[in-house]
């Protein structure tokens, strides 16, 4: 009767012994794969302040250019740390940053600008700090509109100079998830950077579509046979992700959205960028989600 008594304990101390250590190789397993999904995010905004924030050159009364980026970045600032509170403490370090490009002549705007570029990390997140990033956003970013605004003397913006000379090293970091989010019409122009290599150029306007015969049903075979689009830059952005707001074609050619939509698509994968997406200005209500998803839910 021991002896039965003996087995059976040295069985229930075995069965213990062996499930314990089953529970302690698996939480050893799930420890890796839990943190190893953990990313930093790179965020970065570049704002196209030229004249098509004009409220006299492209009023809308549903709701001003302008306020429509306002509505964009704040979806944006809410995305980034709404990521940031999905982290333990120890495990924040993530940045965001807005540029422009060429800085604005005002040195106001470009002081703002300056502080909107901020930089968390175990050492310096608290609550008080990430509670404060979207109401410090929204206000620092108006001042920047109204200033450009009341200023009216919109320089352009150069976004294809900042995609060669300035995003690798700007917006990209080593083991960080990159995203640069653009806020623009979706054409491009800019005095000093007006280059054409045949039928590429660095510039795209409502006068270079109609003088290219692309505001007809055959647009998208030209483009094809013709080898149309931005001069390609010889850069790998790979690391990149890529999320443009604001697209608004002008309304004398059917076929101009989906023209402007084909030179940046052609111009993002010539450059090696994977994940991207080009959305038209619609109202910020209608754009939330979308921020939201492209921010937080990683393409495969």
């Amino acid at each position: 009767m021991k002896n039965i008594s003996k087995t059976i304990i040295m069985t229930a101390l075995l069965v213990s012994v062996f499930s314990c250590k089953q529970d302690s190789d698996k939480e050893e397993k799930e420890i890796p794969t839990k943190t190893s999904v953990i990313e930093n995010y790179n965020i970065s905004l570049l704002l196209d302040l030229s004249d098509r924030i004009s409220i006299d050159k492209n009023p809308n009364p549903t709701m001003q250019y302008y306020q429509r980026d306002l509505g964009y970045i704040k979806s944006v600032s809410e995305a980034f740390t709404q990521h940031l509170k999905s982290k333990r403490i120890r495990q924040i370090d993530d940045r965001m940053q807005l540029f422009f490009n060429p800085e604005p002549l005002d040195p106001e705007i470009n002081t703002i600008a300056r502080n909107l570029r901020i930089t968390i990390d175990k050492n310096n997140a608290s609550k008080d700090l990430l509670n404060s990033i979207n109401a410090s956003y929204a206000s620092k970013t108006s001042k920047i509109y109204e200033s450009a605004l009341k200023d009216n003397k919109y320089i352009g913006s150069d976004i294809w100079s900042f995609f060669d000379s300035k995003v690798k090293d700007q917006c990209i970091e080593n083991k960080y998830r990159n995203i640069l989010i653009i806020l623009t019409d979706g054409y491009m122009f800019y005095e000093s950077t007006v280059i054409k290599e045949k039928n590429r150029t660095t510039y795209i306007t409502p006068e270079l579509i109609r003088k290219n015969g692309l505001n007809t049903q055959d647009w998208e075979k030209k483009i094809k046979d013709q080898d149309f689009g931005f001069i390609k830059i010889n850069t790998d952005l790979s690391n990149l992700e890529v999320l443009v707001l604001g697209i608004n074609p002008g309304k004398n050619n059917p076929y101009e959205e989906k023209v402007i939509k084909a030179y940046w698509t052609k111009w993002f994968t010539e450059m090696n960028i994977k994940h991207f997406e080009i959305k038209n200005a619609d109202l910020p209500s209608n754009m939330e989600k979308i921020i939201e998803d492209f921010i937080l839910k990683k393409a495969e």
